[in-house]
């Protein structure tokens, strides 16, 4: 690998870290489609774009929606914005309720 491909890697890991923002596996976070529990990051581009079915996805995110009780994991490939508001980081011991209120 040459300087100038360390270089590019870095930069892209760069921008794929702040598209994912705070959401790593545990977090809860919310916005105006609901409040999710981050179950897993996906970094391999390869399978990232496998499970999103898009060409260009660096990162995919499992996340499940926990105000519903019949909320099944899926997939997202969204990044995060201004409009996103971490509810517990990962890593964080706290219950599903406390999160909630």
């Amino acid at each position: 690998m040459t300087t100038d491909d360390a270089t590019m890697t870095e930069a892209l890991r760069r921008v794929v870290d702040a598209q994912i923002g705070p959401r790593h596996a545990g977090a809860i976070y919310r916005n105006t489609d609901g409040l999710f529990e981050v179950l897993a990051v996906v970094r391999d581009p390869k399978q990232a774009r496998a499970l999103l079915n898009r060409r260009c996805a660096q990162f995919a995110l499992i996340v499940k929606d926990i105000t519903r009780h019949d909320g099944e994991p899926f997939v997202i490939g969204s990044v995060w914005t201004t409009s996103d508001f971490l509810v517990r980081e990962a890593g964080a011991r706290r219950t599903t309720a406390e999160a909630i209120a």
